[in-house]
């Protein structure tokens, strides 16, 4: 219940703030939302402007989400070694150091997420401590560091708003036209009334899920980048072995906003599907020294 109602809680915050900022674009450069290019504006400041949002409180999201501990004052040798491996390894990355922090969950799984290089967070579960050896923990945690050092959050933010953007004119003109052909409507102007605003709602449901392949690849890609990354940082034959060991569990329990940025995806009926890539193509892809 409590994430459901941080997620409504930070979509309704979104909703607010976008249409105080369209609002002051309104007055201020009389731009008119019913022509193409009063429409691409307003498409890019709801595409971008949720997308940057929600990067700039993913951390605040993502401790609230799982419940993840930032270890401000190490109580044991475990979690200063945490710590002690994350600055070591951030130092050779070379990034700030960011922040660590410690979640309950059985799964062996790991995250990074943060506005940017300098402000982030490494996250591990309690599940990854106890079933892992120091060696594959360590690798874990090379991962997701160099998913910090790639700059992959804004990437993907940066991604994810032209998708959405694209999403959200596309599927607003091909609802203006479809209901003008419907109306017998031949002379511009869509009309505005429920049969349009339906037609909105299919066409960004049908656009979604086919820009959604296009964010899933490139996060696939992010994934066999950050793999080479911790095989720089730690060695290929402890990250082969993480992975290993991940593909002795099951798939992931991570909340959905965090799924692209943990070690480990969901299953999926096909690999387009999927934010990650099968297990055994990236032990492969470190085997053959690809994305190095």
């Amino acid at each position: 219940m409590k994430r459901v109602v941080l997620f409504l809680a930070t979509n309704l915050a979104v909703i607010v703030v976008l249409s105080i900022v369209l609002n002051i674009i309104m007055a201020v450069f009389g731009v008119d939302f019913g022509s193409y290019q009063g429409l691409l504006i307003f498409a890019a400041l709801f595409g971008f402007g949720g997308a940057f949002i929600s990067l700039w409180i993913s951390k605040w999201m993502a401790k609230r989400s799982t419940g993840a501990q930032v270890i401000t004052q190490p109580r044991n040798d475990a979690e200063r070694w945490l710590v002690e491996t994350v600055a070591r390894q951030a130092k050779q990355a070379g990034i700030k150091m960011p922040e660590v922090a410690i979640y309950d969950s059985p799964e062996p799984n790991a995250f990074a997420t943060g506005p940017s290089k300098s402000d982030s967070l490494v996250a591990v579960s309690t599940g990854l401590l106890r079933n892992m050896t120091k060696d594959e923990v360590e690798a874990v945690l090379a991962h997701e560091v160099s998913h910090v050092a790639n700059g992959d959050m804004v990437t993907l933010t940066l991604i994810q708003g032209v998708v959405n953007t694209f999403v959200i004119f596309l599927a607003r003109v091909v609802a203006g036209l479809v209901n003008n052909a419907l109306r017998g409507n031949q002379q511009g102007g869509a009309g505005r009334g429920f049969a349009y605003f339906g037609l909105v709602i299919l066409f960004e449901i049908i656009f979604g899920a086919l820009a959604s392949l296009i964010v899933f690849y490139f996060s696939r890609q992010r994934e066999y980048r950050a793999d080479a990354g911790a095989a720089r940082l730690v060695g290929a034959p402890k990250m082969i072995a993480a992975l290993q060991r991940l593909s002795q569990g099951r798939e992931s329990q991570l909340d959905d906003r965090l799924l692209a940025f943990g070690i480990k995806g969901k299953l999926a009926k096909g690999e387009l599907m999927m934010t990650h890539p099968p297990l055994e193509k990236r032990i492969q892809a470190l085997r053959e020294g690809k994305f190095k």
